[in-house]
């Protein structure tokens, strides 16, 4: 502690010999600093001297010798600069003043130049050496003509930068021209020095030049000049030139044998095969196209000789590859066609040959998709050895397995011709298990126009009964053992044999309930006799009592007879039926209502004998029990009994083939009219042809007249994808089964088909005028069935329609269908659903069209023909059976217009109509909708899809329902944002919540672009070269929905606009018929939960024909959606946190603004500037 006192003393005197010690110190640095810069002032004068002897230098020549001098000067000057800066930081360290160095910088800067000058020489010098003795296979052409124009431009530089100055200027000039000098070797070097150049274009130069040169050492430039290459540049440059294109010939080649390298075949595992097909080849393809194009230019080049071979043989392998894949997709096409059909033991055992052949083709696929699998390198693939061949070979073996395939469907059709109405595959599916008899069930609505199934024994083995889609059962006269002898395994013979025991069958119940008649009373017989017959029946006695009556004089009589038979039936309507009783009831006064007419009009004509006009132009039924009537093919008695059905002199006989309990057509004075065309068109072995406008029943009159004298007639709607196999095809059936068909929209079909199909349809015409019994047909000799005819209907004016040729138009009798009388058709309908009041509802109806047509507004989507009515009447019936007599008809009739209309009209055009059925239904007044449990479960669905159960978007949901109930094709039409999309997610999700398994069912969707694919791709098409059928989208979903299981609602949904082309194609698909009809000859039936939806945003390229067939739901979105339910909606997809602190402030800022938003972008087109 005492020392303590003495450490600041101590302290005082460490720090003045450290400050001693320090001053010594630095003394010696500042020493050594002065004798450095002592010597640097002497290296100064050193560096001047050495300046001075730079700029002196003259010589050009001497520039290899004074290189070191001149980079050591160099050297030096950079290092004396880095000196003078540690000079300047120590003075500034010590204190010192700084010292003035400012000559070193103009010393530096006057050797720059000369520098530059003196460092260019050398290093040319130094290069061209280089280029003229160094070997010419090392040299760059590109490197050296860049550097050599460089240095060129440079010296002219320096030349300029050095006037005035003698010495430096004749170095640079010198300079300049020894480079000018070696600029005329550049073109040589070019020639030359590249890797086109080769040793053998070397020999051929030396060659024309006539030298002999040792290449052995390898050869300089130098060595060139001196044998006078310059002199001869032309036949350097001309072998250059042949070398670069040989060249570049040669590389292509490389670049394409490296970009086959990575190919390789993408392979996809099919279905439960065990085996791989392949998948798109379309980047192959391309690039083999490509590629063989460009090795066939290269072959056809002068220039291709030194690698002719190699072009040779990589030319023979694409071309290899490009037939081997050419035979591989082929054998492909034909294996997925094929595989599945061999599949089956059936066909196998049918056809052992081709089974046979097929089996060698299957192995021979196998094997290879093994070998692809393992190794899918294109290149690798194509050295399979006899590839090639085995898959022509197989092509060819397909081919025929084909043809076998096809003279086999050829012979069942024949022996059965009603499967020349379906296609292909159906026609396989069904031969593919005939192992099982109720295999054919699913099929059988095809073959057969009223059968929708037949009823087996408990064996499966006996068919016992034929079932109608209505469930009507009629018990087989003759059961057929389709087990029995040869018709075990053939389902050709058995199903012949149902169609003859159908006939046999219906001829004999006709005969029964014949006899019946007379001793049952009329309101208790017609629930006894299916209602087919009850019809027939109705009609023979009809014809035979108007007959009576008018030559006995007793019209006045049978007129209240007619008028209180046909009081008794409506009585019965209105009482407590089964489904199929009042089915039959409804189509029997539809019938009695036309003869009730036809009787009361004969009556206020006086008609008084059966033979006038009149009475003969009506269709007339007479029974002709067997051996009372001559036949007009054979000349003879007939054998069994018969029923003729006769207009004027026109005479067909009744066809007993089982139509099922189907409704009937209202007979108009048009359809008389028609009915009277086409019996005497073919009394006199001629087509009908009806045309007209659309809704005017063209079709439907044909279909009735079918109906009237009980022959199965096939509807097909015609599309220009049809040729001359698939009418051939369909003509060999009518002409062999004896059925009638119509061709609907005839003319839509492509004018070079429409020459051929005259001639088929004159050859059946002309077989039948001269009663052959078999004729020849496109080279098939098939059996004719006299009853057969074939009709077409047309439309006029629509896009994709064309002039029939006037040979064709000369086959059939045309007949116009124009407007039909509504309020008569409207009437007996009413009136066969039991409305008392018919006549005027009927009228009342047809009033509100023809005013909604003249007052409300003209849109493209507005339609007020027959279908519009048809679809008020069916409604009408529906609240009928609904309600009973709960309501009053007038009610049930406005809630019928209500719900048809207003879905379809604008917001401004629904008060206009409201007021039209106001007057027309004075003080009627509709009752609260009772969509109780619907609507709540719409709001519900509605909230679940994140949307406003606002009461607008919930009523287009309600009218949307209404509209299936009534059409099974609709069209929502409205702008984008309008809710089209959603009112169709809500119903569907309300239906789900609300199926009670009977009118409320589930709903599965299949939602299509029409227009994102080309027309075959949607319906189905022919292969141009292998006439294969490929389904579309569309057919596949149809077809999906017709057979998918009852207990759910099928709605096939086209998205996207609507034009006169695709759409047309349906047309059969959205009218009654119900029917989608493929170029293949399939035709699938629509089931009856099936509905065909189409979202679209205007109808301005649809045609009538199409707006007519449809529903229409229309959505404005300003009336039913408005942007503040949008913006609801998106406010509760936000995050909770924003939803909790902004919704309500997001929300007024758009009620604030949105508005003002919408008026200027909408309203004012044009920004106009704003001003004080």
């Amino acid at each position: 502690a005492f020392s303590s006192f003495a450490w600041p003393l101590q302290i005082q005197i460490d720090v003045s010999d450290s400050e001693r010690s320090l001053d010594s110190q630095k003394q010696k640095f500042m020493d050594k600093l002065e004798g450095e810069k002592a010597e640097f002032n002497r290296n100064m004068t050193r560096y001047q001297e050495d300046l001075e002897w730079v700029k002196t230098l003259n010589d050009y020549s001497l520039a290899m010798k004074c290189a070191n001098r001149i980079n050591a000067l160099k050297e030096n000057l950079d290092t004396a600069k880095e000196r003078v800066q540690s000079f300047e930081d120590r003075e500034k360290l010590f204190g010192m003043e700084v010292s003035d160095y400012s000559e070193l910088d103009v010393m530096i800067e006057g050797f720059e130049p000369f520098f530059r000058l003196w460092t260019a020489a050398i290093e040319f010098k130094h290069s061209e050496d280089e280029w003229l003795n160094g070997p010419l296979s090392r040299l760059n052409a590109s490197e050296i003509d860049q550097l050599v124009e460089e240095q060129f431009k440079e010296s002219y530089k320096t030349i300029k930068q050095f006037e005035g100055q003698e010495s430096p200027q004749e170095v640079a000039k010198a300079l300049r021209d020894d480079i000018a000098q070696f600029r005329a070797n550049l073109p040589v070097i070019r020639a030359l020095c590249q890797d086109a150049f080769q040793p053998m274009h070397l020999l051929l130069l030396f060659e024309e030049l006539d030298r002999d040169m040792d290449m052995e050492d390898g050869l300089t430039l130098a060595q060139l000049l001196e044998i006078g290459i310059i002199d001869h540049i032309e036949v350097v440059e001309r072998i250059s030139a042949e070398a670069q294109k040989q060249h570049g010939l040669k590389t292509a080649l490389a670049n394409m044998k490296r970009e086959w390298k990575p190919m390789e075949l993408q392979v996809l595992e099919y279905k439960n095969t065990g085996t791989y097909v392949v998948k798109g080849i379309d980047d192959i393809q391309a690039l083999l196209d490509e590629h063989i194009i460009q090795t066939q230019t290269i072959r056809g080049s002068p220039f291709v000789k030194p690698i002719e071979k190699e072009v040779k043989d990589w030319e023979v392998k694409l071309l290899y590859i490009q037939d081997l894949l050419e035979q591989w997709l082929m054998v492909q096409r034909s294996w997925l066609y094929l595989e599945p059909i061999f599949g089956s033991d059936d066909i196998q055992r049918q056809m052992p040959n081709e089974a046979k052949r097929f089996q060698q083709v299957n192995t021979l696929w196998r094997s290879t998709m093994e070998s692809v699998v393992e190794n899918p390198n294109v290149l690798d693939v194509s050295d399979i050895e006899n590839l090639l061949a085995s898959f022509t070979d197989a092509n060819k073996k397909l081919d025929a397995i084909q043809k076998g395939l096809n003279d086999y469907l050829e012979t069942k059709r024949l022996a059965f011709p009603r499967f020349f109405f379906l296609s292909n595959d159906e026609l396989l599916m069904i031969l593919s298990q005939t192992k099982d008899p109720t295999a054919v069930q699913p099929h059988m609505g095809k073959c057969f126009e009223g059968i929708n199934k037949v009823r087996f024994d408990e064996n499966n083995e006996i068919i016992e009964a034929m079932i109608s889609v209505e469930s009507e059962v009629v018990d087989l006269d003759l059961p057929v053992k389709v087990m029995e002898g040869e018709k075990k395994g053939n389902v050709e013979m058995w199903l012949a044999e149902v169609q003859d025991s159908m006939i046999d069958c219906l001829t004999k119940i006709t005969a029964s309930s014949l006899t019946a008649y007379a001793q049952t009373e009329r309101t208790k017989w017609v629930l006894e006799w299916p209602g087919q017959v009850v019809i027939c029946i109705d009609n023979i006695y009809w014809t035979q009592e108007v007959a009576t009556s008018i030559d006995n004089g007793k019209m006045e009589d049978y007129v209240k007879q007619s008028a209180q038979q046909l009081s008794g039936l409506v009585n019965l309507v209105r009482g407590d039926l089964t489904k199929l009783g009042r089915q039959t009831l409804g189509a029997l006064v539809t019938i009695d209502v036309h003869n009730r007419d036809v009787v009361g009009e004969l009556h206020s004509k006086k008609v008084s004998s059966s033979a006038e006009f009149d009475w003969i132009s009506q269709l007339r039924y007479y029974w002709k029990p067997a051996g009372s009537a001559m036949m007009k093919e054979t000349g003879k008695p007939n054998t069994v009994d018969k029923c003729q059905v006769c207009i004027i002199n026109a005479m067909l006989y009744y066809g007993f083939e089982y139509l099922g309990n189907s409704d009937r057509l209202v007979i108009t004075p048009l359809t008389d009219r028609c009915y009277r065309t086409l019996m005497g068109a073919f009394h006199l072995y001629y087509g009908g042809g009806p045309e007209g406008p659309a809704g005017t029943g063209k079709t439907e009159s044909t279909k009735d007249l079918a109906k009237a004298v009980a022959v199965q007639c096939v509807v097909f709607n015609c599309s220009d994808g049809l040729d001359y196999i698939a009418m051939g095809k369909f003509f060999k059936g009518i002409a062999s089964s004896g059925a009638w068909c119509c061709f609907d929209e005839f003319n839509r079909i492509n004018l070079e088909v429409l020459s051929v199909v005259s001639s088929q349809v004159q050859a059946i015409q002309f077989a039948i005028r001269d009663k052959k019994q078999v004729f020849l047909f496109e080279g098939t000799e098939i059996r004719l069935i006299p009853s057969c005819a074939v009709n077409i209907t047309m439309n006029p004016g629509y896009a994709g329609r064309s002039e029939l040729p006037d040979n064709l138009k000369a086959l059939f009798r045309p007949c116009a269908m124009m407007v039909p009388d509504y309020a008569l058709i409207g009437e007996i309908v009413l009136y066969s659903y039991g409305f008392e009041d018919a006549k005027i509802l009927s009228r009342k109806a047809v009033g509100s069209l023809r005013l909604g047509s003249e007052q409300l507004s003209s849109q493209d989507h507005y339609d007020f023909g027959m279908r519009a009515l048809k679809s008020i009447l069916v409604r009408a019936g529906a609240l009928r059976r609904m309600y009973g007599s709960s309501r009053p008809e007038g009610v049930l009739a406005l809630s019928a217009l209500n719900d048809v209309n207003l879905p379809k009209f604008t917001a401004n055009d629904i008060p206009l109509f409201l007021g039209i059925t106001g007057d027309l239904f004075p003080g009627v007044q509709m009752p609260p909708s009772d969509y109780g449990t619907l609507i709540g479960q719409l709001e519900s669905a509605a909230r679940d899809l994140t949307l406003q159960p606002q009461s607008g978007f919930i009523k287009k949901c309600i009218q949307l329902w209404e509209t299936i109930m009534v059409r099974h094709g609709l069209m929502l039409v409205g702008a984008t944002i309008s809710g089209k999309t959603e009112v169709e997610n809500v119903l569907a999700g309300a239906l789900a919540a609300v199926a009670d398994g009977e009118n409320y069912l589930p709903v599965q969707m299949h939602k299509i672009n029409p227009k994102s694919i080309k027309q075959g791709q949607l319906y189905g098409d022919f292969d141009e070269n292998t006439h294969e059928w490929s389904d579309g989208i569309l057919a596949l979903a149809v077809r999906f929905a017709a057979n998918a299981d009852r207990s759910k609602r099928q709605w096939v949904m086209l998205d996207g606009p609507v034009d006169a082309v695709w759409i047309e194609n349906m047309n059969t698909v959205l009218d009654d018929n119900k029917k989608l009809c493929l170029n293949s000859g399939e035709i699938i039936k629509l089931s009856v939960v099936t509905t065909m939806l189409f979202e679209v945003r205007d109808l301005d390229y649809a045609s009538p024909a199409t707006v007519s067939r449809v529903g229409i739901v229309f959505l404005e979105p300003d009336t039913a959606l408005g942007w503040t339910l949008i913006v609801a909606s998106w406010l509760l997809t936000l995050p909770d946190y924003i939803k909790e602190s902004h919704a309500e402030q997001i929300d007024s800022l758009f009620n604030g603004y949105f508005e003002v938003m919408l008026e200027c972008t909408h309203r004012v087109r044009t920004p106009t500037a704003a001003s004080d």
